[in-house]
Order: C-alpha cells, then sequence, then structure tokens
C-alpha cells in the first residue's frame, strides 16, 4: 500500500503513479478517491494510468466537474465529499486481489477530501501506510517539500521519500542544484526524476522511461536521479 501526494497541483503525480504501476505489471490497483475537473464520460487522472500502465486496475470514488479541492467541489455539486474511512475501504478491497496499491490523492497531503476536513494524510493514517510526495524540480520546492514532509511527520506517518515528476530536457540551475538540495531540504531520499513530457509517451516507451528514472526502492533502476535522458520511443509505435 503506498500513498502518492503532491507537493501542489500539476507537479506529475498521475505520472508517478502510473510510472510505479508500470513497474509492478499485472500486480497493481491504483485508487483515486476523488476526481476533479472532469465531467461525466470525461477521461480523469485513473484512466490515465490505466492508459500509461495496461493492466493495472483502476478505481475512482468519486467526480466532480469544478476544478477545484475535492470537497470544495463536492460543496459545490451539493455533496459531502469522500470519508478517509471510504477511501481506506476501498484501498484495502483491492489490496485483496493486488500487491500493490496505489492511492492517489488530489494537490498537498492536506488538502480536504471532505467537508468535515478529511485529508489524503488521514486516509495514510487509516490505512497506516507510507506516503510518496511528488515534488517539482525548479525554484521553490525545497520550501514546498520541506513544509510537506514536517506535515506529514507531525501526524506520525512514515514518507518513503520524493520523486520528481517531471525533470526538464534542459534543467536551469535552480533544478540541478536542487537534486543535490532536496534531500537535505525535506530529510527524505531522492526515489527518482521522471522525463519530461513522460505522461504523452506510449505504453511501452512510458514502462522503459520508468525503470531508468525510478530507483530500486521503487522498481526501478536508476542508481541516483535523475538519469541521462531516457530514450523515449519504443521502437515499434514511437
Amino acid at each position: 500500500m503506498l500513498v502518492v501526494a503532491g507537493t501542489g497541483t500539476g507537479v506529475g503525480k498521475t505520472a508517478v503513479t502510473a510510472a510505479v504501476a508500470a513497474l509492478h505489471p499485472d500486480r497493481a490497483a491504483a485508487l483515486k478517491p476523488a476526481q476533479t475537473g472532469a465531467a461525466p464520460g470525461e477521461a480523469g487522472d485513473a484512466d490515465a494510468v490505466a492508459h500509461l500502465a495496461p493492466g493495472t486496475a483502476v478505481c475512482e470514488l468519486a467526480r466532480y466537474p469544478d476544478p477545484l479541492a475535492p470537497a470544495t467541489a463536492a460543496r459545490r455539486a451539493g455533496r459531502a465529499g469522500v470519508r478517509a474511512v471510504e477511501a481506506a475501504r476501498a484501498a484495502r478491497a483491492l489490496a485483496r486481489e493486488h500487491a500493490l496499491v496505489l492511492v492517489e490523492g488530489a494537490g498537498g497531503p492536506l488538502v480536504r477530501l471532505h467537508g468535515n476536513g478529511d485529508t489524503l494524510a488521514d486516509v495514510a493514517a487509516e490505512l497506516g501506510a507510507p506516503v510518496l510526495l511528488v515534488t517539482r524540480a525548479g525554484l521553490g520546492t525545497l520550501n514546498d517539500t520541506a513544509a510537506a514532509a514536517e506535515a506529514l511527520a507531525a501526524r506520525g506517518l512514515t514518507c518513503l521519500g520524493t520523486v520528481i515528476g517531471s525533470w526538464p530536457a534542459r534543467p536551469g540551475l535552480a533544478a540541478r542544484c536542487n537534486i543535490a538540495d532536496l534531500p537535505e531540504a525535506s530529510g527524505l531520499p531522492l526515489l527518482g526524476a521522471l522525463p519530461e513530457g513522460a505522461a504523452r509517451l506510449c505504453p511501452r516507451a512510458f514502462s522503459a522511461a520508468a525503470a531508468a528514472s525510478l530507483t530500486p526502492r521503487l522498481g526501478g533502476r536508476c542508481a541516483t536521479p535523475p538519469p541521462p535522458r531516457p530514450r523515449v520511443t519504443c521502437g515499434v509505435c514511437c
């Protein structure tokens, strides 16, 4: 069981969730407790994971059309939201048939899922599961990552480490320095850095990129992130 949280929105949580799932083919399941910003019938994050990591079982508990924090989007839709205990129950049900269950949040670990204040951190607490923090490469990421790590530690939660959700093709000075500074600022190991644009790859190329970009702790083969930019074609369809 692994809970995937971001240090903010748009940091690459879905791509990282799919990457970890792709490294455990036919053994993983991905749970999205609350999908926001998507109307019925539109593709959501769970659909993206299913596309990038074929064989992964996916489950979405609630969907709200407004692109807002889940509790706010739920309120605008006339609903209460998803309770932490409900998300934990769904994750445990998936765990009965899958060796690895990934629970992908919306935004950061303290973003509310329900009107009563339940958060993704509460889901991790219900499950007794470690958290994987997905963060940015550039300026501001040291503070964001350290703050998220402190928030998790204050709640007695275990954080497995961090992954940079989108490592630029031409990293600037800040990104290059952050590779060394992130572990020191957060107190957490850096477990990978997915290449920019990885989520646009075909499944076969995405799986190869995941293996080259994540460390063995997550099922990959990268010794020291980030690796040289991996080959981004599969040689068959692209």
